[in-house]
């Protein structure tokens, strides 16, 4: 089954991926053959991830996932898409004023 998945590295920052078989390609960050952004920040450690049913889904995922700040992947992992329904920079601007 394909996987969208969140990494959380070594300087804190979060890797977005995708993937057919999550143990193995966990094992390819771990060991520096993943992607460069995570070769580059291991350790590397699985915050998140989600079984999809098609791989297109998991790919869309990620490429949404990837477009996302920091923040509002951290709130969607801890939290479900309901906790990032409306979200947007506007609506992040007026909560901190």
């Amino acid at each position: 089954m394909p996987y969208v998945y969140m990494l959380r590295c070594a300087d804190g920052t979060l890797y977005v991926g995708s993937t057919r078989d999550l143990a193995r390609r966990l094992a390819q960050h771990q060991s520096g053959e993943g992607a460069a952004y995570t070769r580059r920040r291991r350790p590397v450690e699985l915050f998140w991830s989600s079984e999809c049913a098609r791989v297109d889904e998991a790919f869309a995922w990620e490429k949404r996932l990837q477009g996302w700040s920091h923040a509002k992947r951290v709130a969607f992992a801890e939290g479900g898409v309901d906790a990032v329904r409306g979200w947007s920079a506007a609506h992040r601007r007026r909560s901190d004023e």
